[in-house]
């Protein structure tokens, strides 16, 4: 065990898997990216040949409208999505770890029972709260005169942010519980000693010791965002709002499977990918900037 070799050995298991599943994966995406198939024949049945495309793929893609439009349909769901999780999730955090908590372990296991309920088995169980005729929530809106299309063109995206909310909000609760754990006994107790109230000591010492958990749980939000895929094609059966190319991932989906153009497919994961990196790289940096600043 003392050789240098060991820990390789002991690493290869998982970076075999890694490489294999993970790394081959993104290179042969990003090969692909920039081919296109060429068919001969009025079918394809001459043959087909693969040819290096340049960034023709790229380009089309970010001329595509549809696309564009999946995209910017995403950063509107995350600024407001992410946003209000964000901040639902900080709430119940500090109330649950608050000395006056009652059954804390019990509430912190219900908010999180919704992450255990994989994201297809969730949007069934909503879909049926969205359904005219099925819902109880429609029918009892309708009785007081209010008359809401939840899987209308206008609403679906809400509809679609709120199954998000309901299933991640406890899990980034958990995230954040676990940052406060680590605030030392001590910085409460002086406070107590400076008679600082529950708010102040929530303000003052617990929000600004979970910049980092807040930070990986918004990192975390902005890819899950862009990377949105089983919730809007399981209702897209059901609304007419939602087409194929509603989110960027139904969109590389659709040309990969349905129109059969796996460089323009691989081109949109590219873009996609590198959107979700760009806007990680936006969030820490306005972090570090606010934190440079205090």
């Amino acid at each position: 065990m003392r050789s240098k070799t060991a820990p390789w050995v002991l690493l290869a298991p998982f970076l075999v898997v890694f490489i294999g599943t993970m790394i081959v994966p993104i290179i042969m995406a990003i090969g692909y990216s920039f081919t296109r198939v060429e068919r001969s024949g009025l079918l394809g049945e001459g043959g087909v040949e693969s040819m290096f495309a340049g960034f023709d793929n790229y380009v089309q893609a970010l001329s595509n409208a549809n696309f564009v439009a999946s995209i910017g349909r995403m950063v509107l769901f995350g600024v407001v999505q992410v946003t209000v999780m964000i901040v639902a999730a900080t709430i119940l955090a500090l109330l649950l770890e608050t000395a006056s908590a009652k059954w804390p372990g019990f509430f912190r296991a219900a908010y999180f029972l919704p992450y255990g309920i994989p994201g297809v088995i969730a949007t069934i169980l909503w879909s049926f709260l969205y359904i005219p005729g099925l819902s109880p929530v429609v029918d009892v809106l309708q009785l007081v005169g209010i008359n809401i299309d939840f899987l209308g063109p206008d609403m679906v995206l809400w509809s679609i942010a709120n199954i998000v909310t309901w299933t991640y909000t406890g899990y980034n609760m958990l995230i954040i519980i676990a940052q406060l754990k680590s605030i030392p006994g001590e910085l409460y107790e002086a406070a107590k000693i400076d008679g600082a109230s529950t708010f102040r000591v929530a303000t003052s010492i617990q929000l600004p010791l979970i910049r980092p958990a807040l930070l990986l749980t918004v990192i975390f939000s902005i890819i899950g965002t862009l990377q949105l895929f089983a919730e809007p094609r399981l209702l897209q059966t059901m609304s007419a709002g939602i087409t194929s190319e509603y989110t960027p991932n139904m969109s590389a989906y659709a040309f990969a499977f349905q129109y059969n153009d796996i460089g323009m497919a691989a081109a949109q994961a590219v873009i996609i990918a590198v959107a979700a990196f760009t806007l990680s790289a936006v969030a820490l940096g306005v972090s570090s900037w606010t934190e440079k600043r205090r």
